[in-house]
């Protein structure tokens, strides 16, 4: 079994959420782990949470390339080349047919694609050096295909998909694991308003542990949980007309929960 101890971990979006959870869990296994975040209250204070553990932060937007790669060279000053990168930063706006926005797609493009593709260039030469490594991207279930009002959403994540895909095809002869994380819904403050059945949203720290158990294995690909991971598999490969007027249905029943 991979151990994570002493090794070099980054985390972007590890300010809240899941990032978060999962400089908690792999700090706490005895990695040194340098997170990135766009503010640097919620990093600060998650330092003070891990006395004793070898935690660093820098401040940055993945989405400017510049300033991440700033930041990361300066974590890897202080704690070595990165061996294991968890590309988690992202967002997630409301993205509707009805009241399309080009500039909300735009944003969420450049933070879930965009942003992944900057890290992996601001880690990815010395991996390759070395000849060895390990990427790991959090995409989503919804990465499976396009659903009402999630349109940048699926459309960066099924995008991240390919990258990831891709990526993994070419680095694995040279050593380097890469990793396709698809969660379904984890209670964070970005699902907050999410309406979807109570027995659907999965709670953080069995989501992270998950997670962490996926990239210990070193599995190119984890989409769960499984009962919802194979109805989006079948929601993809159903004739379209079917898989869209499944799709209607339960966003339908979805917006009567909400009492839309």
């Amino acid at each position: 079994m991979v151990s994570f101890a002493n090794r070099v971990v980054l985390v972007t979006g590890a300010g809240g959420g899941l990032g978060r959870q999962l400089v908690l869990l792999l700090a706490g296994e005895g990695a040194a782990v340098g997170g990135i975040d766009l503010k640097p209250e919620p990093l600060a204070k998650l330092a003070a949470e891990l006395p004793g553990k070898s935690f660093t932060w820098a401040v940055a937007d993945v989405t400017d390339r510049l300033a991440l790669t700033k930041a990361v060279t300066q974590l890897r000053s202080q704690l070595g080349p990165v061996e294991l990168l968890i590309a988690n930063a992202g967002i997630g706006i409301e993205n509707s047919a009805r009241a399309f926005r080009a500039e909300d797609f735009e944003a969420q493009v450049r933070a879930n694609l965009i942003g992944v593709a900057n890290t992996v260039e601001a880690v990815l030469p010395s991996m390759i050096e070395r000849r060895q490594g390990h990427l790991v991207g959090i995409s989503s279930l919804a990465s499976y295909r396009g659903l009402p009002k999630m349109l940048a959403y699926c459309a960066s994540k099924s995008g991240l998909n390919s990258l990831l895909e891709g990526l993994r095809v070419e680095l694995k002869p040279l050593g380097i694991t890469v990793t396709t994380v698809c969660p379904g819904w984890i209670r964070t403050s970005m699902t907050a308003k999410v309406a979807v059945p109570a027995s659907e949203m999965m709670e953080l720290p069995d989501a992270a542990h998950r997670i962490v158990s996926a990239i210990r294995s070193r599995r190119s690909f984890y989409a769960f949980p499984a009962r919802i991971a194979w109805r989006a598999r079948l929601l993809h490969l159903l004739p379209g007309g079917l898989s869209d007027r499944l799709v209607r249905r339960a966003a339908a029943a979805a917006a009567k929960q909400a009492g839309q």
